[in-house]
Protein backbone atom coordinates (compact mmCIF):
# COMPACT_ATOMS: atom_id res chain seq x y z
CA UNK A 1 0.00 0.00 0.00
CA UNK A 2 1.14 3.30 -0.62
CA UNK A 3 0.62 6.59 1.40
CA UNK A 4 1.24 9.91 0.44
CA UNK A 5 2.05 12.42 3.19
CA UNK A 6 0.02 15.48 3.77
CA UNK A 7 0.54 18.54 1.89
CA UNK A 8 3.54 19.96 3.36
CA UNK A 9 4.70 17.00 5.30
CA UNK A 10 7.62 14.92 3.74
CA UNK A 11 7.75 11.29 3.24
CA UNK A 12 7.71 8.75 6.04
CA UNK A 13 10.55 7.28 6.73
CA UNK A 14 11.25 3.20 5.93
CA UNK A 15 9.49 1.43 8.57
CA UNK A 16 7.31 3.99 10.18
CA UNK A 17 4.16 3.06 11.42
CA UNK A 18 1.31 5.55 11.89
CA UNK A 19 -0.52 6.20 14.97
CA UNK A 20 -3.93 4.29 13.93
CA UNK A 21 -1.57 1.05 13.06
CA UNK A 22 0.90 1.96 16.41
CA UNK A 23 -2.74 1.75 18.07
CA UNK A 24 -4.40 -1.37 16.15
CA UNK A 25 -1.13 -4.06 16.75
CA UNK A 26 -1.29 -2.24 20.54
CA UNK A 27 -4.88 -3.63 20.98
CA UNK A 28 -4.26 -6.79 19.17
CA UNK A 29 -2.54 -8.32 22.50
CA UNK A 30 -4.80 -6.34 25.02
CA UNK A 31 -8.04 -8.16 26.30
CA UNK A 32 -10.12 -4.82 26.25
CA UNK A 33 -12.89 -4.65 28.90
CA UNK A 34 -15.92 -2.32 29.70
CA UNK A 35 -17.01 -0.78 32.27
CA UNK A 36 -19.27 -3.22 33.88
CA UNK A 37 -16.42 -6.04 33.44
CA UNK A 38 -13.92 -3.68 34.81
CA UNK A 39 -16.32 -2.12 38.54
CA UNK A 40 -16.51 -6.31 39.12
CA UNK A 41 -12.84 -7.18 38.49
CA UNK A 42 -12.03 -3.82 40.54
CA UNK A 43 -13.74 -5.53 43.62
CA UNK A 44 -12.15 -8.84 43.07
CA UNK A 45 -8.95 -6.72 43.61
CA UNK A 46 -7.65 -5.35 40.55
CA UNK A 47 -6.02 -1.95 40.18
CA UNK A 48 -7.90 0.65 37.77
CA UNK A 49 -5.38 3.33 37.24
CA UNK A 50 -6.33 6.61 35.72
CA UNK A 51 -3.76 8.58 33.78
CA UNK A 52 -5.69 11.15 32.71
CA UNK A 53 -4.07 14.57 32.55
CA UNK A 54 -5.12 16.41 36.60
CA UNK A 55 -6.85 19.31 34.60
CA UNK A 56 -8.84 16.77 32.65
CA UNK A 57 -9.57 15.10 35.39
CA UNK A 58 -10.52 18.48 37.65
CA UNK A 59 -13.04 19.07 34.44
CA UNK A 60 -14.65 16.10 33.83
CA UNK A 61 -14.56 13.98 37.32
CA UNK A 62 -13.05 10.88 38.83
CA UNK A 63 -13.63 7.14 39.82
CA UNK A 64 -13.54 6.76 43.44
CA UNK A 65 -10.48 4.72 44.21
CA UNK A 66 -8.64 4.74 41.34
CA UNK A 67 -4.90 5.27 41.26
CA UNK A 68 -3.96 8.42 39.57
CA UNK A 69 -0.63 8.26 37.71
CA UNK A 70 -0.37 10.62 34.80
CA UNK A 71 0.73 9.21 31.61
CA UNK A 72 4.25 10.61 31.45
CA UNK A 73 5.10 8.23 34.50
CA UNK A 74 3.24 4.86 34.36
CA UNK A 75 6.53 2.82 33.23
CA UNK A 76 8.44 4.15 35.64
CA UNK A 77 5.32 3.68 38.44
CA UNK A 78 4.41 0.22 37.10
CA UNK A 79 8.29 -1.61 36.16
CA UNK A 80 8.64 -4.23 39.16
CA UNK A 81 12.20 -3.97 38.82
CA UNK A 82 12.45 0.06 39.07
CA UNK A 83 12.97 1.45 42.36
CA UNK A 84 10.82 4.25 41.46
CA UNK A 85 7.63 1.74 41.35
CA UNK A 86 4.30 2.23 43.35
CA UNK A 87 4.07 -0.10 46.61
CA UNK A 88 1.06 -1.75 44.86
CA UNK A 89 3.44 -2.60 42.10
CA UNK A 90 5.02 -5.93 43.77
CA UNK A 91 4.99 -8.40 41.19
CA UNK A 92 4.42 -8.87 37.45
CA UNK A 93 1.17 -10.87 37.92
CA UNK A 94 -0.56 -7.30 39.55
CA UNK A 95 -3.84 -6.89 37.26
CA UNK A 96 -4.09 -3.55 36.10
CA UNK A 97 -6.93 -1.86 34.56
CA UNK A 98 -5.83 1.62 32.82
CA UNK A 99 -8.39 4.24 32.03
CA UNK A 100 -7.99 7.42 29.87
CA UNK A 101 -10.66 9.52 29.11
CA UNK A 102 -11.97 7.86 25.78
CA UNK A 103 -9.56 4.65 25.45
CA UNK A 104 -7.35 5.33 23.08
CA UNK A 105 -4.05 6.43 25.18
CA UNK A 106 -5.10 3.88 27.17
CA UNK A 107 -4.37 1.15 24.84
CA UNK A 108 -1.13 2.53 24.25
CA UNK A 109 -0.42 2.56 28.36
CA UNK A 110 -1.55 -1.00 28.75
CA UNK A 111 0.45 -2.27 25.69
CA UNK A 112 3.68 -0.59 27.36
CA UNK A 113 2.81 -2.17 30.99
CA UNK A 114 2.43 -5.33 28.60
CA UNK A 115 6.01 -4.72 27.36
CA UNK A 116 7.29 -3.99 30.71
CA UNK A 117 6.26 -7.70 31.85
CA UNK A 118 3.15 -7.31 33.18
CA UNK A 119 0.74 -9.52 31.28
CA UNK A 120 -2.38 -8.96 32.45
CA UNK A 121 -2.65 -5.00 31.79
CA UNK A 122 -5.42 -4.32 29.59
CA UNK A 123 -7.35 -0.92 29.42
CA UNK A 124 -11.39 0.19 29.50
CA UNK A 125 -12.84 0.29 26.48
CA UNK A 126 -14.48 4.09 26.24
CA UNK A 127 -12.16 4.84 29.21
CA UNK A 128 -13.63 7.32 31.40
CA UNK A 129 -16.71 8.03 29.12
CA UNK A 130 -17.80 4.72 28.97
CA UNK A 131 -17.56 4.29 33.15
CA UNK A 132 -19.76 7.75 33.51
CA UNK A 133 -22.39 6.73 30.94
CA UNK A 134 -22.64 3.18 32.84
CA UNK A 135 -23.50 4.91 35.77
CA UNK A 136 -20.63 3.79 37.51
CA UNK A 137 -19.73 6.03 40.72
CA UNK A 138 -17.83 8.77 39.53
CA UNK A 139 -16.94 12.00 41.83
CA UNK A 140 -17.04 15.90 40.92
CA UNK A 141 -18.38 15.16 37.58
CA UNK A 142 -19.67 18.47 36.14
CA UNK A 143 -23.81 19.16 35.75
CA UNK A 144 -24.65 18.58 31.67
CA UNK A 145 -27.52 19.88 30.45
Amino acid sequence: MTTTAPSGATAAPAGSRTIDQILDQARERLHRIGPGQAAAEIRQGALLVDIRPQAQRAAEGEVPGALLVERNVLEWRFDPAAASRLPQVRDYGLRVIVMCQQGYTSSLAAAALQDLGLANATDLDGGFEAWAAAGLPTTGVPARD
